[in-house]
C-alpha cells in the first residue's frame, strides 16, 4: 500500500528499462515528485542517455543527479576492503557488495539536499542488494522511508512489465522485449552475471557471458611482468608510475583482461537464505589481491598476519550482508588499518594465461632476514640448540595427554 505521506523520493536510476518502469510506477502509485540519481562507478556505460530518459519521463532538470564516483569508490571503499584481503566464502572479492553502501549513501545525501522523505531502489525481493541498500539508508537516516517496488507492485512477469512500459510510453529497446538471457551488474572492480542461462550450476558458463576478460586459452603465450607499489597497504603505482586509485584499478583491469585473469564461477550463500550461482569477473582486483598479500608477507609480523586472516571472514561477511556502516565493521577496519602502517614496498608479478604469480617482493620495512633463515652459518645470533627446549616446552601438554591415554589403555 502506497504511503500517502511521501512527497518526494530519490530513486537509484540507471536509465534502463526496469528503473524507468519504477520511475513511472512511483509517479503513478505514490503521486510524488521523483528525483533521479545515477552513479558512475566505472560500469563502462555512457550516462548521458540516463539524463535524457529522465527528462523524457518528466523529471525536472534540477531533480536529475549524475555523479562520477569512481575515485571515491576505489579510494574509500575498494582499497579499505583490499587492506583486509577480504574474500567472501574464501573466493568472492565482493565487487557488487562494496558498491551498494556508496550508492545508498549518495541517495541519502541527495534526499537531505532536496528535502526528499523517501528513497527507492530497483533490487528484487530475493537478492542481497535490497538488504545492502536499506541497511545503509537506515544507518545514515533512521527516519527515511524506503520504497522497494519489487516487493510492492503486482508486475510479476516480463510481459506485465513491458505492457506497463507501453501503457506509459516508456521507450523499449528491441533487445529488451524478450527475457534477458542473464542479468549483469558492473562497476570498476568487477562484472557479475547471474540468472537464466546460469541458474544450473552443473552447466558451464557460456562464452558469451564473459565481458571483462578474454579466455585464458586465448591469452598471449608470453607472460606479462608488472610491478605494483604499495604505501601503507594501498596500491599507488604500476611499474613506477604513480596513479590515482581509480586509474590504477583501471590499468590493472586492462592487464587482467588481456591475460584472462579474474574469472570466478561460484555457488554462494545469499544473506536472505538461498544459494545462488553467479559468474564474476574481477581482473584488476585479482591481481591486486595477490600483490597485497605478497607485500604483507614480508612486512607484517606473524601475529598480526594471522590475526588478520582470522577476522577476514567476519569482515567479508559484514560487507556481503550490507553492514558497511555498522560499528563492528568500523572497529575491524581500525584494526586492519593499524596493521598496514609498514605495508609499503614493491611486488613483481607474472601474469600468464589466467594466473597471477608472485615472482618478487621488496620493502624498506621488510621483516625478512636472509641471515636468519639461511641454512648456512648466519651472521646473526641463532643457536640451533635453543630449539630443543622450545620443542620440549611446546610438547609438554601433548606428552601429558599421551600419558593419560596410555594409562587408560586407549
Amino acid at each position: 500500500m502506497a504511503d500517502s505521506s511521501v512527497k518526494k523520493v530519490v530513486l537509484a536510476y540507471s536509465g534502463g528499462l526496469d528503473t524507468s518502469i519504477i520511475l513511472k510506477w512511483l509517479q503513478t502509485t505514490y503521486r510524488c515528485e521523483v528525483v533521479t540519481f545515477t552513479a558512475d562507478l566505472g560500469q563502462g556505460e555512457e550516462l548521458g542517455p540516463a539524463r535524457d530518459k529522465a527528462l523524457l519521463l518528466g523529471i525536472k532538470p534540477e531533480n536529475i543527479f549524475i555523479e562520477d564516483l569512481r575515485e571515491e569508490f576505489v579510494r574509500d571503499y575498494v582499497f579499505p576492503m583490499f587492506r583486509a584481503n577480504a574474500a567472501y566464502e574464501g573466493v568472492y572479492l565482493l565487487g557488487t557488495s562494496i558498491a551498494r553502501p556508496l550508492i545508498a549513501k549518495k541517495l541519502i545525501e541527495i534526499a537531505e539536499k532536496t528535502g526528499a522523505d523517501a528513497v527507492s531502489h530497483g533490487a528484487t525481493g530475493k537478492g542481497n542488494d535490497q538488504v545492502r541498500f536499506e541497511l545503509t539508508a537506515y544507518a545514515l537516516k533512521p527516519d527515511v522511508v524506503v520504497i522497494a517496488p519489487w516487493r510492492e507492485w503486482d508486475l510479476r512477469s516480463r510481459e506485465q512489465l513491458i505492457a506497463f512500459a507501453e501503457q506509459h510510453q516508456i521507450p523499449i529497446a528491441k533487445n529488451k522485449r524478450g527475457e534477458a538471457p542473464f542479468s549483469v551488474d558492473a562497476n570498476l572492480l568487477h562484472a557479475s552475471s547471474e540468472g537464466r542461462v546460469l541458474e544450473d550450476p552443473a552447466v558451464e558458463v557460456p562464452d558469451y557471458v564473459y565481458s571483462r576478460t578474454i579466455s585464458p586459452e586465448d591469452a598471449p603465450d608470453k607472460p606479462t611482468i608488472v610491478t605494483v607499489s604499495f604505501e601503507k597497504g594501498d596500491a599507488v603505482a604500476i611499474d613506477g608510475e604513480k596513479l590515482s586509485p581509480a586509474t590504477l584499478l583501471a590499468r590493472l583491469n586492462d592487464l587482467g583482461r588481456d591475460n584472462g585473469i579474474g574469472r570466478l564461477d561460484l555457488v554462494e550463500n545469499r544473506f536472505v537464505g538461498m544459494k545462488s550461482r553467479g559468474m564474476y569477473e574481477t581482473p584488476g582486483g585479482t591481481i591486486l589481491h595477490a600483490a597485497h598479500r605478497a607485500i604483507e608477507s614480508i612486512t607484517l609480523d606473524r601475529g598480526a598476519a594471522h590475526l588478520k586472516d582470522q577476522i577476514m571472514p567476519q569482515y567479508a561477511e559484514l560487507i556481503y550482508n550490507g553492514f558497511w556502516f555498522s560499528p563492528e565493521r568500523e572497529m575491524l577496519q581500525a584494526l586492519i588499518d593499524k596493521s598496514q602502517e609498514f605495508v609499503t614496498g614493491d611486488v613483481r608479478l607474472k601474469l600468464y594465461k589466467g594466473g597471477v604469480h608472485v615472482i618478487g617482493r621488496s620493502s624498506d620495512y621488510s621483516l625478512y632476514d636472509q641471515d636468519l633463515v639461511t641454512f648456512e652459518e648466519g651472521a646473526v645470533a641463532y643457536d640451533h640448540r635453543d630449539a630443543a627446549g622450545f620443542i620440549k616446552l611446546n610438547a609438554l601438554r601433548l606428552r601429558t595427554l599421551g600419558q593419560r591415554k596410555k594409562k587408560l589403555g586407549l
